[in-house]
């Protein structure tokens, strides 16, 4: 008796829900946005989508086929178009991040990360406390830990060539941006490009976590009971971001442990010596406790931790994958490196100065990040209540809106009938009008009051180990690769495979 009156009310459970998500779709004010069918009744298809790791390409053939507004879920709305970017994510709007964001961060209230934040105005101010630490010209202090391990990334290659090996550039970039960013936030290089492989498990880490917060972020409600469960099944190590937080705590603990890291740093001082993000963040809580406070110190180092290795490493592999999959880009930039040198304006460690002297150098590197942005998922964001028009349409309060930086970097209407071509030349031309509506619309770093903080350490990496790479080795796709487009997986990060490329250094 008890289980047929139990079956019965699940069954009228389920028959509502069904009925309900027909009612929404049938009186929502947004019914005649276009898109999959299946994505107006739950966000399944949505999920299904991402599951499979191509959604960037999913996104750009859903507004090839339906326009500029898209539906991707029952309350997403994907846009392409160029006047709602400043609408949406220009400085003073009040587009909170969507719930999809939650699962970035520990689910308990009071833990919040600078990047997940929904919080408008904690974030900003959370932001100010971290922003002088990221600037450029406080981070051209950090060469030194650059060159570093460039050096060794150099010597690494060498040996790979030397055993004429094929090298998986993906990983290695990854091990160069761990150790580099290691140098950075600690002072410590951690030992990826000496060892050429994960250490303690950091990769596989950021890995796992990725996949689980990109899909369970779909269905955010989730998020404080399988996190918990997560962490209980992994152990006393926890697993995703509660791994690499408890890493961080480590090298926060062997800092404390060390007397002569206990110097008070003026940051407002654009030059001197480099001193690591801890030691910096352990002087501002110093200064001023309550307004920076140890779990300040500790999100700031876990946000360089999480972020500051797979953006650059996917940047560095898609310059150099589309530098070899157009020979003649290549040997234009080598062109340029190599007069710089015979000019005597280039250093054996190419300087960041050096770099920006290179505009061709310039123009590879932003087209690199236009065909191929790190992160390949809509940046969601809520609007605000009162409703708001974009690109014509009224959404109303609460309504899911958002641009893929894969699909803004595609618009004929901006970038021309080309936009699907890698051509660096485009970012040479003389057409102002023309540079700054490109400019509006290049995103890979995001755009406004949430851009990546991260953005100018991963151009100061990028810009002075491309160089060095192209100037001192010669590279050979693997034949795969040579007929076919590569393979990648995104799961918010568009992560190339097996990026396998001959590598030989190359005679003078």
């Amino acid at each position: 008796m008890h289980s047929e009156i139990l079956a019965g009310a699940v069954g009228a459970t389920l028959v509502a829900i069904v009925l309900l998500s027909f009612l929404r779709v049938i009186f929502s004010p947004l019914r005649a946005i276009p898109g999959p069918t299946a994505a107006r009744f739950n966000n399944l298809w949505y999920l299904w989508r991402v599951w499979r790791g191509h959604f960037e390409l999913d996104n750009i053939k859903l507004h090839e086929r339906h326009g500029e507004i898209v539906r991707y879920g029952p309350n997403r709305y994907s846009i392409s178009c160029p006047t709602a970017l400043k609408t949406i994510y220009g400085h003073g709007t009040k587009f909170a991040k969507s719930d999809w964001y939650k699962t970035w961060s520990n689910p308990h209230p009071s833990q919040w990360a600078i990047f997940s934040d929904q919080n408008i105005k904690r974030h900003s101010e959370n932001r100010r406390q971290y922003q002088s630490a990221y600037s450029m010209s406080s981070l051209v202090n950090y060469e030194g830990y650059v060159d570093e391990c460039a050096d060794l990334f150099s010597h690494r290659l060498e040996e790979i060539a030397k055993a004429g090996l094929y090298a998986n550039m993906g990983h290695w970039f990854q091990c160069y941006a761990f150790d580099v960013i290691g140098l950075i936030t600690y002072s410590k290089r951690l030992g990826f490009l000496d060892a050429g492989d994960d250490i303690s498990g950091v990769i596989a880490a950021l890995e796992d976590h990725l996949k689980y917060a990109t899909l369970v972020g779909i269905y955010s409600c989730l998020h404080p009971y399988v996190f918990a469960v997560r962490n209980w099944l992994a152990g006393s190590s926890g697993t995703g971001r509660a791994y690499v937080m408890k890493f961080t705590q480590e090298r926060i603990a062997e800092h404390q442990r060390d007397e002569t890291k206990a110097v008070l740093v003026d940051d407002s001082k654009e030059q001197g010596p480099a001193v690591e993000f801890l030691t910096k963040f352990f002087s501002k809580n110093a200064q001023d406790p309550k307004a920076f406070t140890m779990y300040h110190l500790i999100m700031g180092c876990v946000s360089n931790m999480v972020a500051g290795s797979d953006t650059t490493a996917i940047s560095l592999s898609a310059m150099l994958y589309f530098l070899l999959k157009n020979p003649q880009t290549f040997e234009a930039l080598r062109q340029e490196i190599d007069a710089k040198k015979r000019e005597g304006m280039l250093s054996q460690r190419v300087t960041f100065k050096e770099s920006q002297r290179m505009p061709y150098l310039q123009a590879v590197m932003k087209e690199a990040l236009r065909m191929h942005p790190a992160t390949g998922l809509p940046l969601e964001r809520v609007v605000p209540p009162g409703g708001v028009m974009i690109c014509g349409r009224f959404f109303p309060e609460g309504s899911i809106v958002g641009t893929n930086s894969w699909v803004a970097h595609r618009d004929v209407s901006i970038f021309g009938a080309d936009a699907n071509e890698f051509k660096p030349e485009r970012w040479l031309i003389d057409d102002k009008q023309q540079m700054v509506l490109m400019e509006r619309n290049w995103m890979p770093f995001g755009l406004g009051s949430r851009t990546c903080l991260g953005r100018h350490i991963s151009f100061l990496e990028m810009s002075k180990l491309i160089p060095m790479l192209v100037r001192d080795f010669d590279f050979e796709l693997d034949w795969k690769l040579q007929t076919q487009a590569w393979e990648t997986k995104n799961y918010w990060f568009v992560k190339p495979g097996d990026f396998r490329i001959k590598i030989s250094v190359r005679s003078f």
